[in-house]
Order: C-alpha cells, then sequence, then structure tokens
C-alpha cells in the first residue's frame, strides 16, 4: 500500500474516532441533560404535597397544570385499579401495577412493563397512591437525530481530513516519487539524473540532502575506480612500450652471437649492443619503480620543500656541467612547496635531462620560477626542435609516445614526462607543454605555493 494512502487511511480513522467520541459525549450529555429536566418535573409533583396524603391528589394536579407539565397523573389502589386524573400527550399503553408503586416510593425509576417512560409514586390517602409518569420518547427521537448530525459531522470531517491530507502530503509524497525516481536512475547507470528540487519538510529535504551527497560520493568512488584503472592500463602500456624495444635489441643480437661464424670484432659489437641495452633495461625498470613509487605513495608523508633553493642549486650544476649553452635564470627566493624532496630534485634533473638529451649542445635554455596568488609557476624553455603541434594538445604522459626514437638515440628510458606529471600529480599541481618563445618546448609547472616551515625555538 502506498505511503499516501496509509497517510489518508490514518488521518481518517483518527478523525472518524474522535468524532464517534465527542458524538457520544455530545449525545449522552443531551439525553441525561433532558432525563435530568424530566426528573426534576417529576420531583416537583411528588414534593407539592409531601407529608399530607391526603392533598397529594389535588396538590399534584394543580402542579401539573400550573407549569404545564406534559405528565400523565394515575392513581392505584390496594386492588390494583388505576384511575387517571391527568393524560400527557404520550400516555404509556400500560397502566402502572403495585408492583412499580413499590418500586418507585424513593427514587424515580423505569421498568420493563413501562418501557419508555420514568415514573415515581407517593401514598394519596387510605390505601391509594399516586403514580406521577413521563414519557422519554422526545429525548429518544432528539438522541436519534443528534446522532445523525454527529454522524453527518463526523463523515464530513473524515472528507476535509482526506482533503487536508493531500494538499498537506502532497508535496512530500511528490518528492519522494520523485527521490525514488532519482534513486532507481542512478541504478539502472545513468551517470546524470535530474536531481529533484529542494522541497518538502525539513526532514524530506535532510533525506533529499543526504541522498544527492551519497550520489557524489558513489560518482567520486566511481571516478577514482575509472582513473586508477586507466593509471594502471597506462602503467602497463609504458612499461610493455619501452620495454619491447631493448628485448627485442637483446634477442636479435643472441641470435647473431650463436652464429658458429661470428669473428670476434663483430662479436663485441654484439656483446656491447647488449651490455648497453641491458644498461637502459635496468635503467628503464628503475624508472618504472620510481613511477609505481609515486602513484602508489600518492600525496602522503608530505613536508615543506625549499623549491627556490633546489631550482638554483640544480641550474647551477647544470650550467657547469654545460659550458657551451647559455643558461639564463630568473627565480624568486624564498619559494616553499609542499612535497618529498626527492620528488622535487627527481622533477627538476628530469626538467633539465630533457633539454641535455633532446636540444643540440649550443641551444640556449631559461629557467623562471615565480609566485602568481597562490600559485607556484616553474618554467623551463629550450631553443631546440620541439614537438609536433598536436603533441601540446595531449597529456605530458604521452609523450614518450610523440617520438619513440627521441628517447632511444638520447639513451633516456622515455618515461620522464610520465614521471614529472605524476610528481606534480601528488602536489595537486598541473604540467602543460607549450611552445617556448625560444622556439623549442617550454614545461610549464603550476603547483600550490607551501608554507616555509616555522623553526623550533631552543628551550
Amino acid at each position: 500500500m502506498r505511503l499516501s494512502v496509509r497517510l489518508t487511511l490514518l488521518l481518517v480513522a483518527v478523525t472518524v474516532v474522535m468524532a464517534v467520541v465527542v458524538g457520544w459525549f455530545a449525545v449522552n450529555s443531551s439525553t441525561q441533560s433532558q432525563y435530568a429536566i424530566i426528573d426534576a418535573q417529576i420531583n416537583a409533583v411528588i414534593s407539592a404535597d409531601a407529608g399530607h396524603p391526603v392533598n397529594a391528589l389535588v396538590d399534584a394536579l394543580n402542579v401539573v397544570q400550573a407549569n404545564s407539565y406534559d405528565l400523565t397523573l394515575d392513581v392505584v389502589d390496594q386492588h390494583d385499579v388505576v384511575t387517571e386524573l391527568n393524560t400527557a400527550t404520550v400516555a404509556p399503553a400500560t397502566k402502572p401495577s403495585l408492583a412499580d408503586v413499590a418500586h418507585s416510593l424513593h427514587a424515580v425509576r423505569t421498568s420493563g412493563d413501562l418501557a419508555g417512560f420514568r415514573y415515581r409514586s407517593e401514598p394519596a390517602g387510605a390505601d391509594e397512591y399516586l403514580v406521577v409518569v413521563a414519557s422519554t420518547s422526545a429525548i429518544g427521537r432528539a438522541a436519534h437525530h443528534l446522532e445523525g448530525n454527529v454522524a453527518l459531522v463526523g463523515l464530513l470531517a473524515a472528507l476535509a481530513s482526506i482533503a487536508i491530507a493531500f494538499l498537506f502530503t502532497r508535496r512530500d509524497i511528490l518528492l519522494i516519487q520523485r527521490l525514488n525516481d532519482f534513486a532507481g536512475r542512478i541504478a539502472r547507470g545513468e551517470d546524470s539524473p535530474e536531481v529533484p528540487p529542494e522541497s518538502g519538510s525539513p526532514e524530506l529535504r535532510g533525506l533529499r540532502s543526504s541522498l544527492v551527497s551519497m550520489v557524489g560520493s558513489l560518482h567520486r568512488a566511481l571516478d577514482t575506480e575509472r582513473r586508477t584503472s586507466r593509471e594502471m592500463q597506462r602503467f602497463i602500456g609504458d612499461a610493455s612500450h619501452e620495454l619491447r624495444t631493448p628485448l627485442t635489441v637483446i634477442k636479435g643480437y643472441g641470435e647473431i652471437l650463436e652464429r658458429p661464424d661470428l669473428d670476434d670484432a663483430m662479436r663485441q659489437r654484439a656483446l656491447a649492443r647488449v651490455r648497453d641495452e641491458v644498461v637502459r633495461m635496468d635503467a628503464l625498470i628503475t624508472d618504472l619503480l620510481f613511477l609505481t613509487e609515486v602513484r602508489e605513495a600518492g600525496s602522503r608523508s608530505l613536508a615543506p620543500v625549499p623549491l627556490s633553493d633546489l631550482v638554483a642549486e640544480k641550474v647551477g650544476t647544470f650550467a657547469q656541467d654545460h659550458p657551451g649553452r647559455e643558461v639564463r635564470s630568473r627565480l624568486a627566493p624564498e619559494v616553499w612547496v609542499t612535497s618529498r624532496s626527492e620528488y622535487v630534485e627527481r622533477l627538476i634533473n628530469n626538467a633539465l635531462t630533457n633539454v641535455a638529451r633532446h636540444t643540440p649542445q649550443d641551444a640556449a635554455m631559461a629557467v623562471a620560477l615565480g609566485v602568481e596568488g597562490t600559485t607556484v609557476v616553474l618554467t623551463v624553455d629550450d631553443a631546440g626542435p620541439g614537438l609536433p603541434q598536436e603533441a601540446y594538445l595531449h597529456d605530458a604522459r604521452q609523450f614518450q609516445r610523440f617520438d619513440p626514437s627521441r628517447s632511444r638515440d638520447s639513451g633516456g628510458t622515455g618515461l620522464g614526462m610520465s614521471i614529472m606529471a605524476d610528481i606534480v600529480a601528488t602536489m595537486h599541481g598541473t604540467l602543460t607543454l607549450e611552445p617556448s618563445p625560444l622556439g623549442g618546448l617550454r614545461l610549464r609547472f603550476s603547483l600550490p605555493i607551501g608554507q616555509a616551515p616555522t623553526p623550533s625555538r631552543e628551550s
């Protein structure tokens, strides 16, 4: 059964019960009030000449006529003979008996043989009794009429409660239906179903907010899972792509070394090439392990790192190692980031090594470090050949795929960009590839600015 129907039935049931209780109380109170009036009239006639039985009949008749009481006055003698002194509008079909007299000498009574009447008796001379009888049929009719009115009012109240329940619960029920439909769409796999509007009672608005938050958390969890899956596929692709070449070379030279007619000079060249490829594989595996470490460690165990000092140190060393290059630098002082020192050092080394490997020995380069608001911007420009124009539109992690021969010819592993991109990701920054004003490639690192560590005070 639907919630709206159950709420409506509950409200109608409560309304009907309340109407029955109130109606019963009203009918009972009205009936008892009417009975009290009749009993007061009967008692007034009985007490008109209390203690004077001889005058009881005359006095009783005078009271009835003077007050226009609609009462029947009967006289019952010792032989159970009834004489009627006054007849009411509704008189009893059965006359009172001596048994009724004895039953009602001290209070107003009712009995089965005088059903629908109330009566009381008193002595009225020698061997005679006066019986005052009043009909209750009018009270019964009034009670039935009042019960009908109460039933009508109860019906109207029930209809009103249905209307009120519909008006007050319609918005909440509609929101519940929308939330149910929203949850069903999510369960069926829809990524971005329309979110129900914020309406209804505070409890339902809270339920809506919780449901929307839960859906958001599920989407974030799914995005994380998809991203992790993509990272794993990319890692497997990186490893298989980069390991295939040295393995192919080693396999080829291994077959050459198996030839029986191979001379010593050729054997030495083959062994040298195999050794070079083994060294390359060792470097590649080292880079893959480092890449795995960066992706698994993520943003854990980070600390303030003096970026200005590290960049200045690495650029100075690079200038000394490459005296034939023009190396320009413009570094802002006291710039800190939040990361690991070994990650930042590897980031700078990879950026500078990329210039050394992929540009002519006399190609100029420039390094700049500055702060833009809350962002640290580090750029490394070179005057080399740069990249194909479409390469700047891709993820930096896919750099090694643009021209695989570059890494092989220069002795690199081809994972340098992936390592730099993942290190930047752990720092919640971005790495972009842009054409350099010098004519080659610009590496642009945008990183959140960090806080310098607070010096500890010695006690």
